[in-house]
C-alpha cells in the first residue's frame, strides 16, 4: 500500500475532472470543496497520515475530507459496501435517508489531518469503494449486464448501470467510483480486470450518460503493478495497464 504515495498528488487533481471533461485543469479549487469517502479498511489505510496519506494530500489541495466506515450511518449502512450493496445506498427504498446522511456527514473515522475547518454546506464529492473481495467476480470477462447472480461480472455491470439513474438526478454532485483493490488469488483476476476496464472505458458510453458528474478512478489498476497508472500526464488522462492483474 505504501506505493500509493507515488500517485497521491495526481489523484488529488484527478478528482476534479469529470469523466467527460473537455479541458483538464489540475489546479486546486479556489474555494474549499467538501468530499466524503465511503470505504472500509483499505480506504482507511489509504486516507491515514503516514501510511497512504490520501487525506492530508486532499486537504493540501483544498478539499475538506470526511469519511464513513464500519457501523456508520442510519441502519448501520456503513457496514455494507460490497458492489451488491450500492443499490441500497443510492436507489433503494431508504436511499434518500442514507444519502442525506452522506451529504451532511462532517466527521472523520480515519486518522488524517485537516488543514482548515468545515467550510459549511453539504459534501459535494462522493467517493465510494468496495473492498478487495469484490475483485473475485465469477462468470466471464465479457458477460453482459445481468440482474441475477450476485458476485459476478454481469451483475456488477447491472448494478453500476442502475446507479446512473440516481446520479442523473444529482448534477450538483460529483460521484467517483474507486475500483476494488485486487486480490492475490489469480482465479478471477481476468474478470476483475475486464470489469474495471469496462467501468473506465465503456460504462458511461454504453448508457449514453451525458452529465459531467461521474468519474472512475482505477485503484485496482495502480495496485496490480508498479508501472500501471491512472493519472493526469501530458495534459490528458492516462490509463496504463501492462497486463498484470494481481
Amino acid at each position: 500500500m505504501k506505493r500509493v504515495l507515488v500517485f497521491l498528488t495526481l489523484f488529488a487533481a484527478f478528482i476534479a475532472i469529470p469523466a467527460r471533461a473537455q479541458g483538464i485543469d489540475t489546479s486546486p479549487p479556489e474555494q474549499p470543496v467538501k468530499l466524503i469517502f465511503i470505504h472500509h479498511s483499505v480506504g482507511e489505510n489509504w486516507l491515514t497520515d503516514g501510511y497512504g496519506n490520501l487525506g492530508i494530500e486532499l486537504a493540501a489541495n483544498n478539499y475538506f475530507v470526511s469519511d464513513t466506515g464500519y457501523g456508520w450511518g442510519p441502519d448501520g449502512i456503513g457496514d455494507r459496501t460490497d458492489i451488491v450493496n450500492w443499490p441500497e445506498w443510492f436507489t433503494g427504498p431508504d436511499s434518500e435517508r442514507y444519502m442525506q446522511a452522506v451529504y451532511n456527514e462532517t466527521n472523520q473515522r480515519s486518522n488524517y489531518a485537516r488543514h482548515f475547518g468545515d467550510p459549511g454546506g453539504e459534501n459535494t464529492i462522493v467517493m465510494f469503494k468496495s473492498c478487495f473481495p469484490n475483485s473475485e467476480l465469477s462468470g466471464n470477462p465479457n458477460d453482459p449486464p445481468d440482474p441475477g447472480m450476485d458476485y459476478s461480472v454481469g451483475h456488477a455491470k447491472y448494478v453500476y448501470n442502475e446507479l446512473l439513474t440516481y446520479f442523473g438526478t444529482r448534477p450538483d454532485k460529483l460521484f467517483i467510483v474507486i475500483t476494488a483493490p485486487p486480490v492475490q488469488n489469480p482465479t478471477y483476476a481476468d474478470n476483475a480486470r475486464a470489469f474495471n476496464d469496462w467501468l473506465v472505458y465503456d460504462w458511461l458510453e454504453e448508457n449514453n450518460y451525458t452529465l459531467n458528474n461521474v468519474a472512475v478512478f482505477d485503484f485496482h489498476n495502480v495496485l496490480t503493478h508498479p508501472d500501471n497508472h491512472h493519472r493526469i500526464a501530458g495534459g490528458g488522462i492516462e490509463h496504463v495497464n501492462n497486463g498484470a492483474n494481481t
